[in-house]
């Protein structure tokens, strides 16, 4: 189905993924995915999915195209049309009733109930179809939704802000405000794309965080997920006064009196608690933590796409630590905070400089005065 692609096809699968990504902060937990039909090499309708439960794509830009310029036309999609009925019927239908002559799309969909499905339903329908074209970036797109797909897990962002000379918090814990205003309303669109923020116990009792989106008219609020071993989060926490759902994982033992009391307090205050495995020890040390895989599979069939992780040092090093970490996205300031204030990510110390976790640049852009960078593990070959 792969094909070589002439200058228009790139420039309507460009368009396309435009499209697509309008609906950054909505479509959860759907892919993103933004569709152009054209005739003759000119565009005649556009569409993309907004919601989920709302029409696909590939419906919004046939009914704006209308059903004469439809017949005979090509439709760009940046993900495989789907070919099972879902909350609403599938495009595969749709395109096939519309008579196009063409479909272009992006990337295969690794959703089960299609995989390559929609693309053998439109070939028997004598619909010519080609896929690959832009493929790289209609991935991009859903690297969240595709992860979870392909490997039950959701896409997790460690995010964190520090001084040049890495140190993201004074001895105190004073960090308020170490980068700017600008710097800080960028975090407001890592957050709002994602499908839950998730922290740490020792997070929210030093910093009181609510972890809301705040920019704009926020269309929804992410899965707040705190991770908490001994079910110490107040209920006075600001994590319980926004609209959204907060979800504590634990490993508190139920069968003591006390922790049956606490839970029963932070769900008057609408909280959802689910016993958690603790990880495993190591080197005969029992660990402090949530079974950190336990917990990403569990947000998966949640269906939770992309995770933003703003949590301290220790747990943010050890979603590094472990290969966890998807992409990590550091603010830095203009600013030196000495010696003796905390550093970024607690780490195991190293013997040796070749043991030393490795990330590799995706882009490094000034956010107002800071800088923010984006790194990923280095790419298996």
């Amino acid at each position: 189905m792969s094909a070589d692609f002439n200058d228009f096809d790139r420039f309507a699968m460009q368009r396309a993924l435009e499209l697509a990504a309008r609906a950054m902060d909505t479509t959860h937990p759907n892919p993103r995915v933004g569709c152009v039909i054209a005739r003759r090499e000119r565009i005649v309708g556009e569409g993309w999915h907004e919601r989920a439960g709302e029409p696909h794509a590939e419906v919004v830009a046939l009914r704006a195209a209308g059903s004469t310029n439809a017949v005979g036309a090509t439709a760009y999609v940046t993900l495989e049309p789907c070919s099972h009925v879902g909350r609403t019927p599938p495009c595969v239908k749709a395109l096939i009733e519309a008579k196009v002559a063409r479909v272009v799309f992006a990337v295969q969909d690794p959703n089960p109930q299609v995989n390559g499905e929609g693309a053998k339903a439109l070939h028997r329908a004598g619909i010519t179809v080609q896929s690959g074209l832009m493929e790289a970036e209609a991935t991009e797109l859903n690297a969240g939704f595709i992860k979870r797909m392909q490997l039950g897990r959701p896409w997790v962002r460690v995010k964190s802000a520090m001084s040049l000379d890495g140190r993201t918090a004074l001895a105190n814990g004073e960090s308020q405000w170490i980068t700017g205003e600008a710097a800080r309303d960028d975090v407001q669109r890592f957050r709002a794309r994602s499908s839950a923020i998730l922290t740490g116990i020792g997070t929210v009792l030093a910093d009181n965080p609510r972890l809301t989106v705040r920019v704009g008219d926020a269309a929804r609020q992410p899965l707040r997920v705190v991770l908490d071993t001994r079910l110490r989060t107040p209920p006075s926490a600001r994590l319980f006064e926004a609209p959204g759902e907060v979800l504590v994982l634990t490993t508190a033992n139920f069968a003591v009196s006390d922790v049956i009391a606490r839970a029963a307090a932070l769900e008057k205050c609408g909280a959802r608690i689910e016993a958690m495995s603790a990880a495993q020890p190591e080197n005969n040390v029992q660990s402090r933590w949530v079974d950190l895989q336990a917990g990403l599979a569990r947000l998966a069939e949640l269906e939770v796409n992309e995770v933003l992780v703003e949590a301290g040092p220790t747990l943010s090093g050890e979603f590094i630590r472990q290969g966890l970490a998807d992409e990590v996205i550091i603010y830095v300031a203009p600013a030196l905070l000495g010696p003796t204030a905390r550093a970024l990510f607690e780490l195991p110390r190293l013997a040796e400089l070749q043991a030393a976790q490795r990330l590799e640049f995706k882009d490094a852009v000034q956010i107002g005065a800071d800088l923010r960078l984006r790194l990923r593990p280095p790419a298996k070959h």
